[in-house]
């Protein structure tokens, strides 16, 4: 449970945060009462820090007469004094811009996340594309295109749409495309890949070259599961924290190791909103001397994925807040336009 604390410990305290955060140098009375224009003596603040230190928000460093904070003095900026800050307009502009400049394509969407993510907050990002489950057939629409082109529209049950352009041998009428768009729906909805694969055999075939198309969509759906799209190593890697060689070797394993990313990324993204994970919090022992910001995109109902910013405790947590809550904004509305439906 948080303590409370008054409102000058609370001004002091995130005074030496903000302070730390940004100068990445120990904070001493003088600092604060100068450059904050507190109405209160350099020895006053000096016994509110002293208090702070033996109540575990701050520590100093040798004998230096400056203040850092710990993690539970991060804590609580994080829950009790941190501001709320929004991406200005100008810069929400210029990353949905970035967004609908690129292909639709989800695997560049989240590289797009990644590389976004780590400038922004000057840190590493870490994006998972959307787990979902087992998907099921539900209904393929072929629509003709021009020519020989053929748009195969394969809705799956839980809402996920896919789409592929292919090419046939000679043009098709669009009766007869939505003639065979309604004898596969009806053949193979609610049926997973493998049996789809196994009847492949039994169709004409016209028919089976589109089912056979529909499955190969099912089965680079269920691949993107595994694979994580990173970006900004060289951001950490340039913090004083990472500067000693034991350090460093730590956080170049933490962010080699996919499955223990993946892992973290599934159990502590929130369902909803921004979550900051400081320090590991007793569970993740491989992120002692790091913080995670963490959020969830996707379609609730059928398959989400998760995008964070990974970084030193000293990290700008409003500003990763603000901007890991926005880009997962932007994916949310991305993949839900063109790949969600209603079930």
């Amino acid at each position: 449970m948080v303590e409370e604390l008054t409102c000058r410990q609370q001004t002091i305290l995130g005074i030496v945060v903000r302070e730390y955060v940004r100068t990445v140098r120990p904070v001493g009375s003088k600092t604060v009462v100068e450059s904050y224009g507190l109405r209160v003596s350099p020895a006053t603040v000096r016994n509110e820090m002293a208090f702070l230190e033996e109540q575990g928000y701050l520590t100093h460093l040798h004998t230096s007469a400056g203040r850092i904070p710990t993690e539970k003095g991060y804590h609580y900026f994080v829950e009790r004094l941190m501001e709320e800050t929004a991406l200005s307009p100008a810069e929400q502009r210029m990353i949905r811009h970035q967004f609908y400049q690129v292909k639709m394509d989800l695997g560049e969407w989240l590289k797009l996340a990644a590389a976004i993510l780590a400038r922004n907050v000057l840190a590493v990002s870490i994006v998972s594309p959307p787990k979902v489950k087992r998907g099921r057939f539900k209904q393929l629409e072929l629509i003709p295109v021009q020519g020989t082109m053929v748009l195969v529209v394969l809705v799956l049950h839980g809402g996920v749409v896919l789409q592929r352009m292919v090419s046939v041998e000679q043009p098709i009428a669009a009766e007869e495309l939505r003639r065979m768009s309604g004898y596969l729906t009806e053949a193979m909805s609610g049926l997973e890949v493998v049996p789809i694969r196994a009847s492949l055999g039994n169709l004409p075939p016209v028919e089976a070259f589109f089912v056979k198309e529909a499955a190969d969509m099912m089965s680079e759906l269920e691949s993107r599961r595994t694979g994580l799209y990173r970006d900004g190593l060289s951001n950490i890697l340039a913090q004083p924290e990472y500067v000693e060689s034991e350090n460093v070797r730590q956080v170049i394993s933490l962010l080699e190791s996919d499955a223990f990313l993946a892992n973290l990324l599934e159990e502590a993204a929130p369902q909803s909103g921004v979550h900051i994970l400081i320090g590991g919090e007793g569970r993740w022992r491989e992120l002692s001397e790091c913080s995670l910001v963490l959020a969830r995109y996707g379609i609730p109902s059928s398959s989400t994925g998760s995008l964070g910013v990974l970084g030193p405790l000293r990290m700008p947590y409003a500003r990763a807040v603000c901007s890991v809550r926005y880009v997962s904004e932007v994916l949310n509305e991305l993949v839900n336009q063109f790949f969600g439906v209603a079930d």
